[in-house]
């Protein structure tokens, strides 16, 4: 699990974006940090990959300071990915996601890392373009190579039951805005893949969404924050209402329930 603990940050110079925020991202679950440009999702995603040093408070990795472990070690266990996600476009859809290896490799990939990488490939359905260079993709495949780069440095981790019969913490996924660039199929496609890794594999996910209406209808659990802080923090059927959602982003928002999903609709 990953926890964060009264924690306060600021970017380099600038203003504190984060005030005393404490949210747990547990194993086996989607979290979706939602919230207003502006309110400090990202920041807490940095903070919480270890990216940005906490003014004060603390993140804990599976109860142990983040900060204290081994940068080798939690990179075998947590990928991230950022927003900004700019690499030599040189590079392969294969080569870039082979880079997610290297934290078990030390560059020196073995079959069972190709096949790894191949899997994460397959997952993404980037397999047809497994040999394209970046530059040669749209944006949208761009984006699920990289998403496929962070499911393969995580692949392999330990997900055996633990001592009280649930799943052990084993892969950490933080993703800002994956869905980003990505059209609706593929869109519900990746949360549909990362539903099914969380509870598969006890894989503990959180991702920053700024489309409401998919952290609706595909987290378990949301955390909204607003001005730096965390203002509900619950399962998604708790967070997801009109009045949380219409409050959070000052504009009418519907919240329906369909098919046992929460479908969401705002206008002005």
């Amino acid at each position: 699990m990953i926890s964060a603990r009264g924690v306060c940050a600021a970017h380099e110079g600038g203003a504190r974006v984060l005030h005393d925020v404490d949210v747990d991202v547990r194993p086996g679950a989607v979290t979706a940090l939602i919230g207003p440009n502006g309110a400090g999702k990202s920041t807490l995603l940095a903070v919480m990959a270890r990216l940005l040093e906490p003014q004060e408070g603390v993140v804990l990795l599976d109860g142990q300071d983040v900060r204290a472990q081994k940068g080798e070690h939690v990179a075998r266990r947590m990928a991230v990915l950022r927003q900004d996600t700019h690499l030599a476009v040189r590079l392969s859809v294969r080569e870039l996601v082979m880079l997610g290896r290297f934290p078990h490799t030390g560059g020196r990939p073995t079959p069972h890392d190709r096949r790894l990488a191949q899997e994460a490939i397959e997952e993404v359905a980037l397999a047809e373009l497994a040999d394209r260079r970046l530059d040669q993709l749209s944006g949208g495949q761009r984006q699920r190579a990289h998403l496929a780069m962070a499911l393969c440095q995580v692949a392999g981790a330990d997900v055996s039951a633990a001592p009280d019969g649930g799943p052990r913490d084993g892969e950490h996924l933080l993703l800002d805005e994956p869905l980003a660039a990505l059209d609706v199929k593929h869109s519900v496609a990746i949360m549909r893949l990362l539903r099914r890794r969380a509870a598969e594999r006890g894989a503990s996910v959180v991702v920053v969404v700024h489309d409401i209406g998919f952290a609706a209808a595909h987290a378990d659990h949301v955390v909204a924050m607003r001005e730096g802080r965390v203002v509900a923090d619950g399962p998604t059927a708790d967070v997801m209402t009109a009045a949380v959602l219409s409050d959070l982003y000052d504009t009418e928002v519907e919240v329906h329930d369909l098919g046992g999903r929460r479908l969401v609709a705002y206008h002005g």
